[in-house]
């Protein structure tokens, strides 16, 4: 049989833990209303000002290609490829590109902001070129069926 002083502290015990529960709960609750979300590196534009401005011409995207294949959803999905060179004499971390698809009329129809290399990837040295792929799952149907021109918007140097 479990004495008296020992059954009353059973309780009390208990209410200890779901108080302290109660509160690490709601302190969670508080910071994931709160807090602000952490702005990643990708959602950041690369800068261009006038030194990038300098270089970006000496990124050049040659050999221009694209081609349409069904996904496995049996969507068909649009790539746009390019061999991109480092015509310069800087390393290079990160590119940011606008890819912008035209009408018959020449009118932008669909415009798309994108980082060429992963941020894990070596640098772009001096002379260096990539093979570039880039898919488009939708494109609006009023598109001219011509190369999207593609500009440089941001650069990152090493």
């Amino acid at each position: 049989m479990i004495p008296t002083e020992e059954r009353s502290r059973l309780p009390v015990a208990f209410l200890v833990g779901i108080v302290i529960v109660a509160l690490l709960v709601g302190a969670a609750v508080l910071y994931s209303r709160y807090a602000k979300p952490a702005e990643s590196e990708d959602d950041k534009p690369l800068p261009m000002g006038p030194a990038e401005h300098a270089y970006a011409p000496q990124i050049h995207f040659l050999e221009p290609k694209m081609s349409r294949a069904a996904n496995f959803l049996n969507q068909e999905v649009t790539y746009v490829f390019c061999t991109v060179e480092n015509a310069g004499d800087r390393k290079i971390h990160q590119i940011e590109i606008t890819v912008e698809f035209h009408d018959p009329f020449n009118q932008v129809i669909l415009r798309d902001k994108q980082r060429l290399f992963l941020t894990t990837a070596p640098p772009f040295l001096p002379g260096q070129q990539r093979d570039v792929q880039i898919p488009y799952e939708h494109i609006p149907a009023q598109w001219n069926n011509v190369y999207p021109s593609i500009v440089v918007t941001g650069l990152a140097f090493n």
